[in-house]
């Protein structure tokens, strides 16, 4: 065994025997439920700005949405770097939504003007289930001149929809929040979006599906790379995958729902696949009916990872700005359950990396966290590219509780052969 892959090995046993169990594993998320990052501190949600609990970076944070009116937190940033803020509210399982409701964010200055904002819908479905939406503050966008200067600024979340006004008593919406900060390019760069990339969809990859089960949250999503995926789903779930994707590759991806014994009525927008960049900015999605025949849904196409990406004015095309790991979330609809049942269907996800990694941005500084843009999985240190067995790991399905006990009992072979070793030498000095 070579000597970086041997270190590889100690440094992904030690982080694996030091890790929260919701790190370290990923159990089978139950309908309804959301795993929120264990780390993650709780905040108040502040009425009004002038009792805002500030957000710092590389940090995630539960709270609740509460009311008819919106909360707020506050962002302390410098006049440099880029930043970033997602929220993901979480409504009870039980939860009566329409198509209409959801959940907006947006980053406010000091002096009230929008530096963005954003609004996800629960759409043709209308199944609670996590919403997750983004902020940020941009300091080199061209045409825009407010939101550039250093200070206080405001990360406002709030309810979108008709039932947001009026309902006489609103069920509260669980929280997580998390904060981000890019550094800014250490010289000139671009300043224009891509003039073409190619857009035509990307053939999905075939073969025997490997047998993966899902995170219930973006904290405990498990890796995924190019290959072919396979868990269950049931009605009211949602999953969590994360795929590194690093500069100049394009991800493509599609799920697949297996037909059922029994037909039922249909269910628009029954299934729903999304993706979300390493920030939790969404992206792009699709969603699909299903009355019990088999169904697919296949991602629009994204253009490869690049930082000129950010200047587009397709939201799809600017989300695709940096590399790190981005998320593929599945949902199936609550109401499948009224018209098949309660019980979980066979779900394929086939997952395309394409392209060959190429060199980053010459960034002027470290992002928060600091390896937010970095293609490795989101366990710190190092690229998956540059060592085999790391590649593996994080593409080739390899189970870290498996590679945890295969390096541990590798480990104990060898001391059980030492300690034999000692023993017979004690016993025959001359040997």
């Amino acid at each position: 065994m070579g000597g970086r892959t041997g270190a590889a090995l100690l440094v992904l046993g030690i982080w694996l025997a030091s890790a929260p169990p919701a790190q370290a594993a990923t159990g089978t998320p139950g309908p309804g439920s959301y795993a929120y990052d264990p780390d993650a501190r709780t905040v108040a949600a502040a009425q009004g700005t002038g009792e805002a609990a500030a957000l710092a970076p590389a940090h995630s944070y539960r709270s609740t949405l509460t009311g008819k009116g919106p909360v707020y937190f506050r962002l302390d940033l410098d006049g440099t770097s880029n930043a970033y803020v997602s929220a993901t509210a979480v409504p009870p399982a039980n939860a009566e939504v329409s198509a209409s409701d959801g959940l907006k964010v947006s980053v406010q200055d000091a002096d009230g003007r929008s530096c963005s904002y954003d609004t996800e819908l629960f759409g043709a479905s209308r199944s609670p289930r996590p919403l997750t939406a983004w902020g940020a503050r941009e300091t080199g966008r061209s045409g825009r001149s407010a939101c550039r200067s250093a200070g206080v600024y405001y990360v406002v979340v709030e309810r979108a929809g008709r039932s947001a006004v009026t309902a006489s008593a609103p069920q509260p919406w669980a929280l997580e929040l998390t904060a981000a900060t890019e550094p800014p390019l250490a010289g000139p760069g671009p300043t224009r979006a891509p003039e073409a990339w190619d857009s035509a969809s990307a053939a999905p990859p075939s073969g025997t599906p490997a047998s993966r089960p899902a995170g219930a949250g973006f904290a405990t999503a498990p890796l995924v790379g190019d290959g072919v995926w396979q868990t269950a789903v049931r009605p009211g779930q949602t999953l969590y995958y994360k795929v590194p994707v690093d500069w100049g590759q394009r991800l493509s991806a599609t799920a697949e729902l297996g037909s059922t014994a029994e037909r039922g009525d249909y269910t628009a927008g029954a299934l729903e696949l999304a993706l979300f960049n390493p920030v939790r900015g969404p992206v792009t999605d699709v969603g699909v009916g299903y009355d019990g025949t088999q169904k697919s849904a296949a991602l629009p196409p994204v253009p490869p990872v690049a930082y000129r990406n950010r200047y587009s004015v397709r939201d799809a095309v600017g989300a695709m700005r940096f590399a790190g790991s981005y998320y593929l979330v599945v949902h199936l609809a609550a109401r499948v359950a009224d018209r098949l049942g309660p019980g979980a269907l066979p779900l394929t996800l086939r997952v395309r990396v394409d392209g060959e990694p190429q060199a980053g941005p010459d960034y002027a500084g470290r992002s928060s966290p600091g390896d937010l843009f970095r293609a490795t999985g989101g366990n710190g240190g190092g690229g998956t590219s540059g060592d085999p067995l790391l590649r593996g790991v994080a593409v080739g399905g390899i189970g870290t509780g498996t590679l945890l006990l295969a390096v541990l009992g590798g480990w104990t072979v060898l001391a059980r052969r030492r300690a034999g070793q000692m023993r017979a030498r004690a016993q025959n000095p001359t040997a």
